[in-house]
């Protein structure tokens, strides 16, 4: 099965100017973990709410604090038209629970969870992928 076929494709997307503040509240609204950053018709980070949580609350940045200074710039993606299997494995081996998908245009097209894996893959894929990003792992980057 194709990612395309899995993944969902409404995707809200963070400015990198917006606040902390306005993405959590998105993220509330959507009941989601994380986001897209997009700029420019361009995917140049992820904001979670860890980020939110982690770099900006534990530093002492407050609410009004621009997405672009506490998210995540390394963005980890896969294609639309990759097998859901494969990219299962990547998100293992990456240790997360969603990756944005995009097509070979690199335009953003959707988004891709580890729920989206348990619905369309068989147990033994699903296991082992869950296992994996549940591992503990070391820090993150910025």
């Amino acid at each position: 099965m194709r990612v395309s076929e899995a993944m969902t494709r409404e995707v809200r997307v963070a400015n990198p100017t917006q606040t902390i503040r306005e993405v959590a509240q998105i993220m509330s609204e959507i009941d989601a973990g994380s986001m897209p950053v997009g700029e420019n018709d361009r995917l140049v980070g992820m904001i979670t709410d860890r980020d939110i949580a982690i770099r900006a609350v534990a530093e002492g940045k407050g609410p009004d604090t621009p997405v672009r200074e506490v998210m995540s710039k390394e963005v980890k993606y896969c294609y639309e038209d990759e097998d859901l299997e494969h990219v299962a494995e990547n998100m293992g081996e990456l240790q997360v629970r969603r990756l944005p998908v995009v097509n070979r245009e690199k335009r953003l097209v959707g988004i891709v969870a580890l729920g989206d894996v348990a619905l369309n893959e068989d147990s033994e894929t699903t296991g082992e992928t869950t296992a994996d990003v549940s591992k503990p792992g070391g820090r993150r980057k910025k």
